[in-house]
């Protein structure tokens, strides 16, 4: 199966997208995560202005099949959550490129470097399915 990748996006190793905007960084789940999920019913993010480790877990995503842990791609703190997912969780099922989860202010910008592009994250995924 051919799932949606974004060459502007960058990505990590557990599915999901990040796109960064000067010192802030929005992300949420790619394609692949959300056709492995299946439904999504429910929603966990961060309060705004809690401070994030890049690696840590700071929310969930429950569908119907598992309960997944949502790891920030970088450090930083919680400028934003999308209040949208968190009501309608299904929309993650839609298009999850329009459904964004969290925008972070990045503490470390070198963690950007370690973020995969679109070709090194399509090779992820062709290794994964």
């Amino acid at each position: 199966m051919e799932h949606k990748i974004m060459e502007n996006l960058k990505y990590t190793l557990d599915h999901e997208w990040a796109k960064i905007e000067n010192e802030t960084l929005t992300f949420g789940i790619t394609d692949f995560a959300q056709s492995s999920l299946g439904d999504i019913v429910f929603v966990e993010l961060p309060e705004i202005g809690t401070t994030v480790e890049k690696g840590t877990s700071c929310g969930v995503i429950e569908s119907i099949k598992s309960v997944n842990d949502i790891f920030p791609p970088t450090s930083g703190e919680i400028l934003d959550v999308n209040q949208d997912v968190i009501d309608s969780p299904e929309n993650l099922n839609n298009d999850a490129y329009d459904s964004w989860l969290v925008k972070i202010k990045l503490s470390n910008v070198e963690q950007i470097d370690e973020l995969l592009n679109s070709q090194e994250y399509l090779e992820h995924c062709k290794k994964n399915s």
